[in-house]
């Protein structure tokens, strides 16, 4: 017999156990982790070095970064917010430094120094760890809650689900008449096969994406129109740095598009196609008076070796081939038709998305209990008194920067607080 069974040993049960613990420390408390190693996702997050959260200390700008959860993470992060945590791992002996995108590590840049933290602490406040116990059954009982592992029966009065994309959990709250939000991938690269970015991987640029419409497309010959979450011409857009890689595009601005279309882009069965302005401070229009410009200008230079503007050398010479403009022809040899061309692939570079690849070991997913479902107050269900939630379990998720670690620690710090209460 519990008091309190957390289920998941990621970052937002291990959390929730301290604070628990910490405020009363008469409860006996148990975590359930259906693996053998707890805390995985911290200790891949980051690049092996554990991006703890973002140093965004305003909850309304906080809240921005949450394509799902921005409205009821709100009122939470007034209450629990980055620079708590960050209090927190301080305190407790690991120091923490704010880098120049806002993205907040160890000093130590190691992911280690939060597991070795969180599992310290658990242990010396006497948390039991049970690993290898995956979570077959949750069913209500007279004074709390019945969870079965393959095993055996384990009574609890508080129940805590912090299991992340669980399909198997989802399932067991759908048996207890919750709603889940059908989940569908968030935070992913675009796979691109496209000669123009090709062989030149590693190079970066400040760009604008767009998303472009399908106005119909058909699944099992049934036509459907998204046309009314199309804005102007576009359906989404971002800007910010935009890298390429070896199987396409990826960098902020994609990872943006990802998370905040992650329904449509899944309705879209990962094919579209995107619009890119390599240079966002310019239209087409305006590009093209600028390279009619260049033409009087420059005209005994050639095009593809004259540096007029900031993108990388390799990026440039691939637009102009791309415009059909070749190698030695010089900026007064070029007619109107290539400096259009040139113009639009600047500006408006057309590319096919052919797949997604998840980002680096941070899959992120957008669905899990419907937020209407829950109280923000205490991240207690409205359906089942006595039963939490924290992290990825709800539908919540973030752009990437730590924001997805931030949405665990408030939750798990907030239902900790009623748990113990």
């Amino acid at each position: 017999m519990f008091d309190v069974i957390i289920v998941g040993g990621g970052a937002a049960g291990f959390y929730a156990a301290i604070q628990i613990a910490g405020l009363s420390p008469e409860l006996k408390i148990a975590i359930f982790e259906r693996g053998k190693t707890v805390l995985s996702k911290v200790k891949v997050s980051g690049g092996g070095r554990c991006n703890v959260t973002h140093g965004e200390f305003l909850p309304k700008e906080l809240a921005t970064n949450y394509p799902r959860g921005e409205k009821e993470l709100l009122g939470p992060f007034h209450k629990y917010a980055p620079m708590d945590v960050m209090a927190f791992f301080e305190e407790k002996g690991v120091p923490l430094k704010i880098e120049e995108d806002g993205r907040v590590f160890p000093k130590s840049d190691s992911s280690q120094s939060i597991i070795d933290c969180l599992v310290g602490e658990a242990d010396r406040l006497g948390v039991q760890v049970l690993k290898n116990s995956s979570v077959k059954a949750i069913n209500k009982t007279d004074d709390g809650w019945q969870v079965t592992t393959m095993n055996k029966h384990y009574q609890t009065i508080k129940l805590m689900l912090a299991t992340g994309s669980n399909p198997k959990i989802w399932k067991q709250l759908e048996n207890l008449g919750h709603h889940i939000i059908s989940p569908v991938p968030s935070l992913f690269t675009f796979n691109i096969n496209d000669e123009r970015i090709q062989g030149i991987q590693g190079l970066s640029a400040y760009a604008a994406v767009e998303v472009m419409p399908k106005k119909t497309f058909n699944t099992d010959k049934t036509a459907l129109n998204l046309k009314s979450k199309v804005k102007d011409d576009a359906v989404l857009y971002a800007d910010g740095p935009l890298l390429i890689t070896h199987w396409g595009l990826s960098g902020p601005a994609i990872l943006k598009l990802s998370a905040w279309g992650a329904n449509i882009l899944n309705d879209y069965n990962y094919a579209f196609k995107i619009k890119v302005n390599w240079l966002p401070e310019y239209s087409t229009a305006s590009m093209e008076a600028y390279l009619k410009e260049l033409k009087a200008i420059e005209a005994k230079k050639t095009v593809v070796r004259t540096n007029v503007t900031e993108l990388p050398k390799r990026l440039w010479m691939r637009l102009v081939e791309a415009a059909n403009i070749e190698p030695d022809e010089r900026w007064g040899d070029i007619n109107k038709e290539q400096l259009q061309a040139l113009a639009e692939q600047l500006t408006s570079s057309s590319f096919k998305v052919e797949g997604k690849s998840t980002f680096k070991e941070e899959f992120v997913t957008a669905g899990g209990v419907d937020l209407k479902e829950i109280n923000f107050k205490t991240f207690e269900s409205k359906l089942h008194p006595n039963l939490y939630f924290a992290g990825e379990i709800i539908n919540v998720d973030a752009i990437t920067g730590g924001f997805n670690f931030q949405n665990a620690w408030t939750g798990a710090y907030i239902a900790a607080q009623a748990i113990a209460s």
